[in-house]
């Protein structure tokens, strides 16, 4: 078992992952070769690794059945154990082709005639063909280990069956998927598991609902979130600080429309690489808007209104905007992905000389957002000059090295991903870890030359003359309606006292101390404090313990001693018992722990 002073992703990070590829990959065919030894009638198809395990899709006119793992999982562990070379052979076309059609393998023949014509086609083997008894084969590009015994046998498990349609096309034959996990070594696997049911504890859909903070309602069409009150106060208080931190930093605060005309769309061009992901156009009187699925254009549109000085630059157009992103309804996922969210978005106007000035500024502001809101762990990746690209190469050659430099000077570890850039300009990403090690997507800073080029964006330069700014985009949270949901998985619905929704829960031994609980709500809530008083008249130890499902940080008890000594007796759930403190040292106490973006 996972020790709980030890994170599991600690132990899963020791993990080699070309090892571990290769292992995934290997247990794909172990796999296959088990069903096909135990199923005949089944067919295989295609077996790929994945970034946990494997899996492998099968034509079977029977449905496999959970007892049918376990039998799966026995005979690949015979197949480990027999230690069976893997082996890679290079074949012919036609002679493969010729070897399949006898075998009646239609799936294969058909990966087969996918595969280039000026391609090596290999197969891998799992046994020796003449030698060993059992021997199973299936076109493969590689790589795999060298030897079945190399995985462990207690580092793997057969997980779910599901259904897949062949090459993800509803049009043809129904499939049935076998995943399986896998890793190095038992320990891994432990820790991988441990992992998984912690994520299940932490669903942020599951939290939200018993928390009330939101919901996704099918009568607006799914997609769409609908902020609870509490949910909506903690939004609001998310929001805020955003707002504070951003006016501190030297941006101007926008707000922008929700649909434009189509020919906005089609100069930023949108309309050109990003329709499939646009909501259809709407018609009003006999014009055609648009939803807007970008902020961007509209800043620019706010840029354009007046003409700049290069005395004026940096400007700094920051809005918490909403977008609208058309996605399949089988993508949807709680919070973090939907088709209405807000992009806490910046675009910031600056000549080449202020990127690299400008940049660092943005991961200052990114380093305090993030830890502000417990993240302290990032992995940051910048992005070069793809193959294809606009703007001139000096200029992505000077806008990259900016980017290294406020990097460098902000002294952050990053990965160089060459060749990942956005076609119109460089970019960094950051990931933030959570409290169970997960790694996600947040905060993006990207460098554009398209955009200043398609609205024929200009400030007037020192020597008088009209010249093109650099457009940085960057959003800190990437959506808050995501980042909402980190949040709510990061701490397990036990937030922070400054985020809480309800920060403080009125306790009272009985009804003879409703008169002075109600005074010291009034008092609270005339302080700031988000407080409630219980007065549901149920037991003491009732309300304790629906406080506690609640998770509110704070609970204070007042009993005939507390109403004498104008105190109460406080709980916390991250300190526990406090003991008796005087209302106002405790609402001084608790104004504290809110302005330090603490606990109490």
């Amino acid at each position: 078992m996972v020790q709980s002073s030890v994170k599991p992703s600690d132990i899963l990070n020791q993990a080699n992952p070309d090892r571990l590829h290769r292992i995934r990959h290997t247990c794909s065919h172990v796999m296959a070769m088990a069903v096909q030894k135990l199923f005949p009638d089944a067919k295989v198809t295609i077996g790929p690794a994945t970034d946990n395990g494997f899996f492998y899709d099968f034509d079977r006119q029977e449905a496999f059945t959970p007892q049918d793992l376990k039998k799966i999982e026995k005979e690949m562990k015979k197949i480990i154990k027999a230690n069976l070379p893997v082996i890679r052979e290079e074949i012919d076309r036609e002679a493969i082709r010729t070897e399949i059609t006898k075998l009646n393998e239609p799936y294969k023949l058909e990966l087969l005639d996918a595969i280039p014509e000026d391609a090596v086609i290999t197969r891998y083997f799992l046994g020796e063909p003449g030698k060993d008894k059992n021997v199973w084969w299936d076109l493969c590009s590689g790589p795999h280990l060298e030897r079945t015994g190399e995985i462990d046998p207690d580092s793997f498990e057969l997980e779910s069956i599901a259904g897949a349609y062949w090459r993800g096309n509803e049009n043809n034959a129904m499939l049935q998927r076998i995943y399986g996990i896998a890793w190095e070594n038992a320990e891994q696997l432990e820790a991988y598991k441990h992992q998984i049911e912690e994520a299940k504890r932490r669903d942020h859909r599951r939290i939200g609902k018993d928390l009330q903070l939101f919901s996704i309602q099918e009568e607006a069409g799914g997609g769409l979130v609908f902020w609870h009150p509490r949910g909506a106060l903690m939004r609001k208080t998310i929001e805020d600080f955003w707002k504070e931190i951003h006016l501190q930093g030297g941006y101007e605060l926008v707000t922008t429309p929700h649909i434009a005309n189509l020919e906005l769309w089609k100069t930023s061009g949108h309309n050109d690489f990003y329709r499939d992901s646009m909501f259809d156009t709407m018609e009003v009187e006999e014009q055609t808007y648009q939803l807007k699925p970008m902020n961007c254009p509209f800043h620019i549109l706010i840029y354009k209104d007046g003409l700049h000085s290069y005395r004026e630059l940096p400007i700094r157009y920051a809005e918490l905007g909403t977008v609208y992103r058309y996605e399949r309804s089988g993508t949807m996922h709680g919070l973090m992905r939907v088709r209405g969210f807000t992009q806490d978005d910046a675009h910031i106007f600056c000549t080449e000389d202020q990127i690299s000035q400008e940049i660092l500024g943005v991961l200052n502001l990114a380093e305090q957002l993030l830890s502000t809101f417990g993240f302290a762990n990032y992995e940051v990746n910048l992005s070069t000059r793809p193959d294809k690209y606009v703007g001139e190469d000096a200029i992505w050659e000077k806008a990259t090295s900016a980017l290294q430099n406020a990097l460098d000077r902000k002294g952050w570890h990053y990965k160089v991903d060459e060749g990942g850039g956005a076609f119109y300009g460089p970019k960094i990403d950051i990931k933030i870890e959570d409290a169970i090690g997960r790694k996600w997507q947040c905060s993006t800073i990207q460098v554009d030359f398209n955009l200043p080029d398609r609205f024929d964006l200009e400030y007037v330069a020192e020597d008088g003359l009209r010249k093109r700014p650099i457009m940085i985009h960057r959003a800190l949270f990437g959506s808050l309606e995501r980042f909402f949901g980190i949040l709510v998985e990061n701490y397990a619905g036990d937030f922070p006292l400054w985020l809480a929704p309800l920060q403080v829960r009125l306790i009272g031994v009985s009804d003879e101390q409703m008169p002075y609980l109600t005074e010291v709500e009034q008092k609270m809530k005339a302080a700031g404090l988000r407080v409630q008083l219980d007065r549901s008249g149920e037991r003491m130890a009732k309300q304790i313990r629906k406080a506690e499902l609640e998770k509110i940080p704070v609970m204070a008890i007042a009993g005939n001693k507390e109403v004498e000594s104008h105190s109460l007796s406080i709980r916390t759930r991250q300190q526990g018992e406090l003991g008796v403190i005087p209302v106002s040292e405790l609402i001084d106490k608790l104004l504290h722990g809110i302005q330090t973006k603490g606990w109490l």
